[in-house]
């Protein structure tokens, strides 16, 4: 028998949950607490799906497990059958008389906090009879989404030509990165330099995103290193609440505490940063054209930008 023969006939729905979690999670010490299975049983699981595959799927060390450009590849397909079975279901279990429009967003944890909610509240005053379905996730699962299907339109960056093949990308604006805590940080009355910033926690995206390696660049460039005690998170809401009640120091995108910084409930260190800065735009795909409704959200999101 062929070797697609083979892959089609052994691979089973459990590998794809798996490898998607890992995806996700960027440990497999994290997807193993989201699927409620023991570390070695995810690892196995793992490992059966890189044999069926002949490759690897991740690079797996001690910080975690990062997808391989194959493994990247791999996860639109995923996804893709993972989110038909889902609509499946949904077709089966669905009324006659339901019949509501649904426009679905998936964005960056950060962009998230800092765009959609003035663009969400704008988008509903003009479509009040549309379900908006809004997802954050890092960059790969939003490409892999938007392939699918999954996803009607993201905000993300760019990522390498193989990976965007089939999408289109608009630039909405550059995000440099911020150092920021709370007003009353002890810091704030001390001579601030990157080595005595790194005596405090610091709240800082997981290894593998793009703010991590800025961060991680930065440091280097000082001759410093993130402390142990250290937060790894992606969710922009719980490391903006560590950074508001706690002595945190957060490494975080400038889109996302905008606000915060120009309200005054975060402040951002004086630490100078490199580069310009990130681009950050809208993705959609090429082939599929947007709904009436995902069209309005879009111009929402254009809206929303400074001229």
């Amino acid at each position: 028998m062929e070797k697609n023969g083979l892959f089609s006939q052994r691979i089973r729905l459990r590998h794809l949950h798996t490898f998607v979690a890992v995806a996700q999670q960027g440990t497999l010490g994290r997807a193993a607490e989201t699927l409620n299975l023991s570390q070695p049983a995810l690892s196995k699981t793992l490992n059966e799906l890189e044999q069926l595959t002949g490759t690897r799927l991740f690079e797996r060390g001690r910080l975690g497990a990062q997808l391989t450009l194959v493994g990247e590849q791999f996860l639109t397909h995923a996804v893709k059958v993972l989110d038909a079975l889902n609509h499946a279901g949904q077709a089966l279990s669905r009324k006659e008389s339901d019949n509501i429009d649904v426009v679905r967003i998936g964005a960056l944890p950060t962009a998230a906090l800092g765009i959609l909610p003035a663009v969400i509240g704008q988008f509903h005053q003009q479509q009040s009879g549309i379900t908006l379905q809004v997802a954050t996730m890092n960059n790969t699962m939003l490409l892999a989404g938007l392939k699918s299907g999954e996803l009607d339109l993201g905000i993300g960056r760019m990522s390498d030509p193989e990976l965007m093949n089939g999408l289109n990308y608009e630039l909405l604006f550059l995000e440099s990165l911020k150092l920021v805590v709370r007003p009353g940080h002890p810091l704030l009355n001390d001579n601030i330099t990157l080595s005595r910033v790194m005596e405090w926690p610091v709240v800082v995206s997981p290894k593998g995103t793009v703010p991590r390696q800025n961060a991680e660049t930065l440091l280097a460039s000082q001759g410093c290193r993130l402390p142990a005690t250290c937060i790894e998170t992606l969710s922009a809401s719980l490391s903006r609440q560590l950074t508001v009640d706690y002595n945190y120091v957060w490494f975080v995108p400038s889109g996302a505490v905008k606000e915060d910084l120009r309200q005054g409930t975060l402040t951002a260190l004086p630490v100078a940063t490199q580069g310009a800065g990130e681009p950050i735009g809208i993705l959609t795909r090429v082939d599929s054209p947007l709904s009436s409704g995902a069209q309005t959200l879009l111009a929402s999101i254009r809206k929303s930008m400074p001229v």
